[in-house]
């Protein structure tokens, strides 16, 4: 069976998907040195709250922002409450999130049981448009629009504002930037909840079409951390790289070889790495 541009489409529409994840991702892990392994809950606790608001109104904005809103918080809370005991200390952190990642996940089990979800499309958004010789789903390929818009303003709030060149001086050299009166702290936490609320809004655009289960929190996170170790971490560019590469793969590699799916993903990714060991766009710390 050959590959076609429906499966093409379908790499290309996961990618973004990825990307919008893996970017609130590489902004923790990558910029601020933390690892958060609760990323991937994260993500199933906005998409399941985001599922929430839009089935109780209708619309899937709100259902976005009050996902968004509601990771945010709790990115507020495990920065504050829990990460800043362990700062600069990678092995409790991965312990820490990942305790907080089971916690989170039971949370969802008492509250919203353990039944699959598909986030409500809005009625202009359902359906397929036709392109050359297929049709295709309109919501995917309004989400691989909205990963490229969210890529756009990510690049250009990083490299083109001044918040974006504090977040980059303070991780280089915090002390000088506390040193000229800039509470460094409170940006950092900024940034964290900034990474926060895009695991959020990609829980309740992939709640969409990938449905939200209980186990939905681990896949992503994996693909996440293949995405952000591909392209190295702490580049934008490169988590967008990585997430291009990831999505084609896993979509052709289910086509092409079903029974070594993961195979065509971590088996590059190893390759990679071999070479490359801080990812094709990795910088040293």
């Amino acid at each position: 069976m050959g590959v076609n541009l429906f499966q093409i489409l379908n790499g290309l529409t996961f990618a973004a998907l990825l990307f919008i994840v893996a970017s609130g991702f590489t902004l923790i892990f990558g910029l601020l040195r933390i690892v958060n392994l609760a990323h991937g809950a994260l993500y199933l606790f906005g998409g399941l709250v985001g599922y929430t608001v839009a089935n109780a109104t209708g619309s899937l904005v709100l259902g976005a922002a009050a996902a968004m809103a509601f990771v945010a918080a709790l990115g507020i809370v495990l920065d504050q409450g829990l990460l800043r005991f362990v700062r600069g200390v990678e092995l409790r952190q991965v312990l820490l999130t990942l305790g907080v990642a089971f916690v989170l996940n039971d949370i969802g089990l008492v509250v919203w049981g353990g039944d699959t979800y598909t986030v409500p499309v809005p009625e202009m958004l359902r359906g397929a448009t036709r392109l050359g010789t297929i049709f295709y789903p309109k919501y995917r390929l309004f989400v691989l629009g909205l990963g490229i818009v969210i890529f756009i303003l990510l690049w250009l709030l990083l490299n083109k504002t001044r918040l974006g060149a504090l977040i980059r001086a303070g991780v280089d050299d915090p002390e000088i930037v506390e040193a000229m009166g800039i509470n460094i702290r409170r940006v950092f936490l900024g940034t964290f909840m900034l990474g926060a609320a895009l695991a959020g809004l990609g829980g309740t655009v992939g709640g969409a079409f990938l449905t939200l289960y209980p186990s939905a929190d681990a896949e992503i996170l994996v693909f996440s951390l293949a995405v952000v170790i591909i392209g190295g971490r702490g580049s934008l560019a490169g988590a967008a790289v990585g997430a291009l590469l990831v999505g084609l793969l896993n979509s052709i590699g289910q086509v092409l070889f079903p029974e070594l799916a993961y195979f065509v993903i971590f088996g590059p990714m190893a390759l990679i790495l071999a070479f490359r060991p801080l990812g094709l766009f990795g910088k040293t710390a």
